[in-house]
């Protein structure tokens, strides 16, 4: 996430940021009919992505997605039924459910996050306690910048029995938009604690490093994202994310040859991570 925390949203006049979403490989939540464009999500990602650098966010080691979906790259499992049948009045009518909440995912994957956030609304009225239906769209209104509502749904996902955090990082930014700092730096302690993956750490670690730098703490941010930091030989995606943030925030700080030897770094690694080549070369 951006490191010079501007809040985010896609109205100009109310903010100076949009919320790219973070560049997690896409988990397709689409229905088993319809097939995933490989192709597609991967210009996808790389168009976020470029957008994410040019605001001097970041590239996140994964796409944002539901934690229900399965793998990207191949066909999506089909909406799990027995949720909803425990929470509807009636088969017919979770099946009903279902097959709405599968066409809002596919909605999702695509982007269309006003027709997925048009489907998903009743639905979440409906079933308030659906995991599924609170974390999808919860996300979706991530993805429009609506941060109030985006923290509703996700807290409501929070509280809910077997969460794992796998969403803290999308609610930290949330909060993060909304200045609401205590939110960030307790959620970052309790995804720390709970330590779920490399890349769920990573990305709350970017969050919260911008949170310090949005509170004009830079030392402080740059402390946190050094914290553990060690280039390795054969870096994974959430190494790269690190060290552009890192280098980004080098360059804020006045570093600038810090900076220009990590973001050239991540260029060498990967020659096509975002913007890294191009900022190398200008700093």
């Amino acid at each position: 996430m951006r490191s010079d925390g501007t809040p985010r949203r896609p109205n100009p006049k109310a903010r100076k940021r949009i919320p790219p979403p973070p560049a997690r490989e896409p988990k397709q939540w689409i229905r088993d009919d319809e097939p995933a464009s490989g192709e597609r999500q991967r210009r996808s990602s790389e168009d976020r992505n470029r957008e994410r650098a040019r605001r001097g966010d970041a590239p996140f080691a994964t796409e944002l997605s539901p934690s229900g979906a399965g793998g990207a790259g191949g066909l999506e499992p089909e909406i799990d039924r027995r949720e909803f049948e425990a929470l509807a009045n009636s088969k017919a009518r979770a099946k009903t459910l279902a097959n709405r909440v599968g066409e809002a995912a596919s909605h999702f994957a695509a982007e269309r996050y006003i027709d997925a956030r048009r489907l998903l609304r009743p639905i979440a009225e409906e079933l308030p306690g659906s995991p599924t239906v609170r974390e999808l769209y919860g996300l979706t209104q991530y993805c429009l910048g609506n941060w109030n509502e985006a923290v509703r749904q996700l807290e409501a996902l929070r509280a809910m029995p077997g969460y794992n955090c796998e969403q803290h990082p999308v609610l930290m930014d949330s909060y993060r938009a909304l200045k609401r700092w205590h939110e960030v730096d307790e959620l970052w302690e309790e995804l720390r604690e709970v330590s779920p993956s490399k890349e769920l750490i990573v990305e709350g670690r970017i969050v919260a490093a911008g949170a310090l730098a949005d509170r004009g703490k830079l030392k402080a941010a740059v402390d946190l994202l050094e914290d553990g930091w060690k280039a390795p030989r054969r870096p994974k995606p959430a190494h790269l994310s690190q060290a552009y943030a890192l280098a980004d925030l080098y360059e804020r700080s006045g570093d600038v040859i810090r900076a220009r030897t990590l973001m050239g770094w991540v260029a060498t690694m990967d020659p096509g991570f975002s913007d890294a080549a191009q900022r190398a070369e200008s700093m």
